[in-house]
C-alpha cells in the first residue's frame, strides 16, 4: 500500500520531488518505494528524467487499476477506523412531519439510549431543505430524488393505497377496477402544489393514472383519515398512516392488485467520503427498525 502511494503521488504530481512535499517525505524513501514497486512488477512504470517522472504505457495501464481499487481501500481503513469510535456530539437531522414522528423519533430515542454522548436536533418539514446549506448531518426523503452530489442510502419502501369504510363500501360497492373510481366519491387533499385529484396506479404493467371526483376536500391526511372513516367516500394515500385503523377493521383496502411502485426512502448525506460515526450509526439503525416495519 505504501508503494503504490507514492506511485500514485508521483503520477499526479508529475516528478518524485513533487511527489515527496506531496507525502511529506524525503525524495529518497520516495525513490525506493518506487524501485521496489517496479521491481515486484517486472516493469518500468516511471520514466524519470531530472524535471519530471512520466508513466510509461505499462505505468499508466497500471495506475488506471490501481487508483480507484486504493480509492476504495482507502476508504474502507476510513470507515473501519471510525467506526471504533463512540459517537457523540449534536447529530441534525431533517424528516417530513408525520413519517419524522412516528418512525424517525423511535428511533432516536434508542439510539440516545444507547449512545449519552449524543445529542439530537430535528427539524420536522415537508418543504425541501438544503441538507449542506443547512447545516444538517442527514435528512430523510420520501421521493425519487434527482441526481445530485449528495450520497444517499435506501431504507425501505412505501405502498400507496385506496382505503375505505367497511359501511361506505356496503352502500356503495367495493371498486374492482380504478376506472370504477368515477362512481365513487373520493376524499381530495390539498397540497402545497394544488390539489391531488390525480391518482397513480399500475395496470398490466404499466403506469396509469386516474382523475378522481369527491366533494370533500382537506389539507390534513389525519383529517382525510376520518372522513374516510366516516364513510365520506374513498381515500388515497400511504398504507403506514392507515394501518392502524386497518387492522382494528375501521378501514379496508381496496384495488391492492392495482398498486403503484413503491415509494423509496431514503436517507440523504452531504457529499463527504466517509460520514461521522454518529451519522451512518443511526442510519444504521432506522434501517434495521424500517425493515421490521409494515410500510
Amino acid at each position: 500500500m505504501e508503494e503504490i502511494e507514492v506511485f500514485l503521488a508521483v503520477i499526479e504530481a508529475g516528478s518524485q520531488t513533487a511527489a515527496a512535499r506531496q507525502l511529506g517525505r524525503s525524495l529518497q524513501s520516495v525513490n525506493r518505494a518506487l524501485a521496489a514497486l517496479e521491481q515486484s512488477v517486472g516493469v518500468e512504470l516511471v520514466r524519470r528524467t531530472t524535471r519530471q517522472s512520466v508513466a510509461t504505457e505499462a505505468g499508466l495501464a497500471f495506475y488506471r487499476r490501481v487508483k480507484p481499487a486504493f480509492a476504495e481501500i482507502t476508504e474502507a481503513r476510513l470507515e473501519a477506523a471510525n467506526r471504533r469510535v463512540e459517537p457523540s456530539g449534536l447529530l441534525r437531522i431533517a424528516a417530513p412531519v408525520l413519517f419524522g414522528s412516528t418512525h424517525v423519533v423511535p428511533a432516536i430515542a434508542e439510539f440516545m439510549a444507547r449512545f449519552p454522548q449524543i445529542e439530537v436536533d430535528v427539524n420536522m418539514s415537508d418543504r425541501p431543505i438544503d441538507v449542506v446549506g443547512d447545516g444538517f448531518d442527514l435528512a430523510v426523503r420520501i421521493r425519487e430524488l434527482p441526481d445530485s452530489s449528495l450520497k444517499t442510502r435506501r431504507l425501505g419502501e412505501l405502498r400507496t393505497v385506496v382505503y375505505g369504510a367497511p359501511d361506505y363500501f356496503a352502500r356503495h360497492g367495493r371498486p374492482r377496477h380504478p376506472n370504477e373510481l368515477s362512481d365513487h366519491q373520493s376524499i381530495l387533499r390539498r397540497t402545497g402544489r394544488g390539489e391531488v385529484d390525480i391518482w397513480r396506479f399500475q395496470v398490466d404493467g404499466r403506469a396509469t393514472t386516474v382523475q378522481v371526483n369527491g366533494r370533500f376536500h382537506t389539507d390534513n391526511m389525519t383529517a382525510a383519515h376520518a372522513a374516510a372513516r366516516h364513510g365520506l367516500g374513498v381515500g388515497y394515500g400511504p398504507f403506514w398512516q392507515i394501518r392502524d385503523l386497518v387492522d382494528q377493521g375501521a378501514l379496508e383496502i381496496v384495488l391492492e392488485s392495482f398498486e403503484a411502485p413503491r415509494t423509496p426512502v431514503r436517507a440523504v448525506f452531504p457529499p463527504s467520503p466517509i460520514p461521522p460515526a454518529k451519522t451512518h450509526l443511526f442510519v444504521d439503525l432506522l434501517a434495521e427498525r424500517l425493515k421490521h416495519e409494515r410500510l
